[in-house]
């Protein structure tokens, strides 16, 4: 019997996928959360966990903090992520960090099936138009991937919001803690990046971005 976990902060998405799931494994336990904090509880309660969906994008998760810290504290249980966005550098980098799918939600229910079974029997999946583009990930974003990984979710989420320029006392009021509590995480933060600044830290946030634009520290990860 399968146990699967699908984390995406849709519930008719989540809906839709248990329905394939169950539809080809309907003896599968289907588990699933709607933002990263819950994710972690759920896989923390459930090792034996076959595969993880994961969305890229949903509370608590931009980009690819909630594959590589899911990786980082889970590396035995399989990651397939789930996405809208198609682009071939976002497939690639999700893949050069631990990924062991990648399926767009444009995706077919059939398709989907086919992915999740490939996955199961131990491959590597991606859609077949972009196999033969993917590209490498340097060694210098999987060393500062390692790094990030290190981050807990709060500590994330502050950096987010020094990389949209907030004060502390701002950070400290959204957050609903005392701006010594944002000291605290932005000392943190440094250490464990290894800078001694705002600026360097979120020189190297911006460099896991996926896309060149910034993203809204906001909704992504309240």
């Amino acid at each position: 019997m399968y146990h699967f976990h699908v984390a995406d902060d849709h519930p008719l998405f989540r809906n839709a996928l248990n329905e394939v799931i169950k539809q080809h494994y309907p003896d599968a336990v289907v588990v699933q959360s709607m933002d990263l904090d819950g994710t972690m509880r759920e896989l923390e309660k459930n090792a034996e966990t076959d595969l993880l969906l994961l969305d890229l994008h949903m509370p608590g998760s931009q980009d690819l903090f909630g594959l590589i810290t899911v990786r980082d504290k889970f590396s035995g249980i399989p990651v397939a992520i789930i996405s809208a966005d198609e682009d071939v550098s976002t497939i690639s980098r999700a893949m050069g960090h631990g990924a062991s799918g990648y399926i767009p939600k444009s995706c077919s229910p059939q398709v989907i099936h086919q992915a999740i079974a490939s996955i199961l029997d131990g491959n590597r999946w991606v859609p077949e138009e972009y196999r033969n583009s993917l590209m490498p990930v340097t060694a210098e974003e999987k060393d500062l991937a390692q790094k990030i990984a290190t981050l807990t979710p709060q500590q994330y989420r502050v950096l987010c919001y020094l990389r949209e320029g907030w004060l502390n006392k701002q950070i400290g009021y959204e957050l609903g803690v005392t701006e010594a509590t944002i000291k605290a995480h932005i000392t943190a933060i440094f250490r464990k990046l290894g800078t001694s600044n705002r600026t360097q830290a979120v020189i190297m946030l911006s460099k896991m971005s996926l896309h060149d634009e910034q993203v809204s520290a906001g909704p992504g990860i309240t």
